[in-house]
């Protein structure tokens, strides 16, 4: 992947414990569980997570749908956001952009979000997708606002 992170030899940036089968759990009755997307594993300075290219999540010509893959994106970024902001605080999305560079018609996109910037208030995320052959079908950037707790 061409992507750098924030450092040549990244550190653990979460800030909050956290546990995948619990993680995938709470997404009970949302979007993210109505698509497929699960997220898969979280390293020291990444989370990563897939969606399923079938019924759900394509487009009348048989592609991936170009808001699932945002859908995708804006998830990872989400998770990473929160993970990465201190204990009581949120995270919640302003902005998201997206550059569709190639189509999927089967099996499994898989997304990575790294950040960009780990601010106080603002957070950045940088998020690639690519299909089973490991080409890339997305690029996104996605700028979170950190809330503190009320």
């Amino acid at each position: 992947m061409s992507y750098r992170s924030l450092t040549e030899n990244p550190m653990p940036i979460w800030k909050k414990p956290f546990d995948l089968s619990l993680l995938n759990a709470s997404n009970h009755g949302t979007a993210a569980r109505h698509l497929g997307i699960e997220i898969i594993e979280m390293g020291d300075d990444f989370v990563r997570g897939r969606v399923p290219v079938d019924h759900r999540t394509k487009q009348p010509f048989g592609l991936l749908h170009g808001g699932v893959s945002v859908v995708l994106a804006e998830s990872l970024g989400s998770v990473g956001a929160y993970y990465a902001s201190p204990e009581g605080h949120s995270a919640v999305g302003l902005d998201i952009n997206a550059n569709h560079l190639r189509s999927a018609r089967s099996g499994w996109v898989t997304g990575q979000a790294r950040p960009v910037h780990l601010g106080r208030s603002t957070q950045v995320w940088h998020i690639d997708l690519v299909n089973e052959a490991d080409e890339l079908i997305c690029v996104s950037r996605l700028t979170m606002a950190i809330l503190a707790p009320r």
